[in-house]
């Protein structure tokens, strides 16, 4: 009895320590879990962090293409300087064009007058050339009326 008696205490202080190691592994265990869980915590911080970084990092690489993108299309264009000197020697041009227009159309004008009174000359020509045909033939007539009354 004494060996069962002691086999038991035995197993009794045996099942004491395993019950108190699993105690402390749990315990270990649930430290582990949290520190797990602190882990996941930060790194899920991080990559938030990071998204955004990449955002930025995104928002600023489009921002220099579009940058580059103008500088080229702005290094196409002369700068103001010379800009203003074509628009000056464009006004210039403008002026002298607009004084050549204004002269010849007076000179357009004019000769428009001259062919008007060109073509009252010639329409009065015409109607004396007119006339004088009709006062020949007139005298015609009357010279051949005279002479056939002569003949008679």
């Amino acid at each position: 009895m004494l060996s069962t008696l002691s086999q038991c205490e035995f197993s009794m202080g045996k099942t004491l320590l395993v019950y108190d190691m699993n105690l402390k592994e749990m315990d270990n265990y649930e430290k582990i879990y949290k520190e797990i869980e602190n882990s996941i915590a930060a790194a899920h911080e991080r990559i938030a962090e990071c998204k955004k970084q990449i955002m930025q990092a995104k928002r600023i690489r489009k921002n220099r293409q579009e940058y580059d993108a103008l500088a080229k299309v702005i290094q196409h264009h002369p700068d103001r300087h010379e800009t203003l000197k074509h628009l000056e020697a464009l006004g210039k041009e403008l002026q002298q064009l607009s004084h050549t227009k204004e002269n010849v159309e007076e000179k357009l004008e004019l000769r428009r007058k001259q062919f008007h009174v060109l073509l009252c000359t010639i329409h009065e020509l015409q109607q004396i050339l007119e006339n004088d045909e009709k006062l020949a033939e007139e005298c015609q007539d009357v010279q051949i009326g005279s002479e056939s009354k002569q003949i008679q």
